[in-house]
């Protein structure tokens, strides 16, 4: 019997896990059936249980006390990797967290495996870190490093795109040069693949990946991005001192509105800090419902609020972030202009990044035949329109939003293990 392997797509927001059953790929199921499982560790204070995925974010916005984290890939490659967070009474690295997280992916995967699984091929991003080689490659080494200590033993990486890609090939009936676009939670990568049902066949592929690029972008940068403009002024963002010198530290309003960097708010050193800032604004009762959204731990929902509003302002004109906290109850509307003017300069270093890709795999643009499209940042108006702009010719193909990913490890695992 060969030994069991899958694919993990551990993603920003979301994570997936594919394997290959019958020759075909597909998602396991990680939680109440769904394939798809928010990238969520949830620490319970009253039972010491630790959940993940929407349990988790159930029982934070069900006020148990515990402590949520989110966006966990994100500390990938940056200071926060090195660092600890205190649960309860001791203090746990951020990468450990990563770790568990990777663990409770395992058990499903094992689950539907019906055995133990050493073997698996893990999604990258093109880049982790901009323009940092050695970062990139130390988080890499990271993310390895949490992955073995979870039982993993013979682990293989794919970027992320080229997985989109294996999959899109699935489907295609003819030789395509395809322009891979995955815009997920942290990252927006891009790939110029030759895909055909003969070269699907193939072992090796490296003479068709015409060219990778990626760059630190995604939907929880539009998420921060957002939060500021728009909600924080709510808070007291950019309001002056009493002095009318300077505003206000800008430092608790941007962590505030970061999902991973939330945590660090929470702290007894902030609230003592926010407390003094509080005497010397000029807008004291703004400051107060910063304060009392600290103090009933309403961030991370804050953070949703925002994000869903994101989301709905890719059908709608214009979308509320309604806070009800009795300390703290403003509504702040976000426009569909709103939305593309705050995120404008993210998404033209985007876009940018498209056209370098194109340019480094010595193709024009009228080449591509296809566009395949996954992530789910590419539902964002602005992103989409911008980006097939650079290829009005190409086909345009909506790939599985989430489950892409996953699908393409796993069929990259039956090639390298099966």
């Amino acid at each position: 019997m060969r030994p069991a392997f899958g694919g993990i797509d551990f993603g920003t927001s979301n994570s997936t896990v594919g394997v290959v059953r019958n020759g075909q790929p597909r998602l396991v199921a990680l939680e109440d059936g769904q394939v798809t499982l928010p990238s969520a560790v949830f620490f319970n204070f009253e039972d010491n249980r630790t959940c993940f995925g929407r349990h988790a974010i159930a029982n934070y916005t069900d006020s148990i006390e515990g402590r949520l984290m989110r966006s966990l890939k994100s500390v990938l490659g940056s200071s926060l990797a090195h660092e600890k967070t205190r649960i309860k009474a001791r203090s746990i690295g951020f990468m450990e967290i990563v770790g568990l997280f990777l663990g409770h992916l395992r058990k499903k995967l094992e689950e539907d495996a019906g055995g133990a699984v050493e073997t698996v091929v893990l999604g990258r991003p093109v880049q982790f870190v901009d323009d940092d080689p050695e970062a990139d490659a130390n988080a890499q080494g990271e993310l390895e490093k949490a992955a073995r200590a979870q039982g993993f033993k013979h682990i293989a990486f794919q970027f992320e795109p080229i997985a989109a890609a294996l999959d899109y090939e699935q489907k295609v009936t003819r030789e395509e040069l395809a322009l891979i676009v995955d815009m997920g939670g942290g990252t927006s990568d891009f790939s110029i693949v030759r895909v055909s049902p003969q070269r699907s066949r193939l072992l090796d592929r490296k003479d068709d990946i015409l060219a990778s690029r990626g760059i630190h972008i995604g939907g929880t940068d539009f998420d921060r991005l957002l939060s500021i403009a728009h909600v924080m002024p709510q808070l007291g963002y950019l309001t002056p001192t009493k002095d009318g010198k300077r505003n206000l530290p800008a430092s608790y309003f941007i962590d505030l509105a970061t999902w991973q960097r939330i945590n660090l708010v929470y702290t007894a050193k902030a609230m003592t800090h926010l407390r003094q800032i509080r005497y010397e604004a000029v807008r004291a009762d703004l400051v107060d419902r910063f304060i009392h959204i600290v103090e009933h731990r309403y961030g991370h929902a804050l953070a949703a609020l925002v994000e869903k509003a994101k989301i709905e302002l890719t059908d709608r004109s214009s979308a509320d972030v309604a806070v009800k906290l009795p300390g703290a109850a403003f509504a702040a509307e976000i426009t569909r202009i709103g939305l593309d003017a705050t995120i404008a300069r993210d998404i033209e270093r985007v876009t940018a990044t498209v056209g370098q890709t194109i340019r480094d795999a010595q193709v024009k643009p009228s080449d591509i035949t296809a566009v395949f499209l996954t992530g789910g940042s590419t539902a964002i108006p602005l992103a989409r329109r911008e980006i097939l702009s650079l290829v009005p010719q190409a086909s345009v193909i909506d790939g599985d939003m989430f489950g892409s990913v996953g699908l393409g490890l796993a069929l990259d695992a039956q090639r390298k293990f099966g």
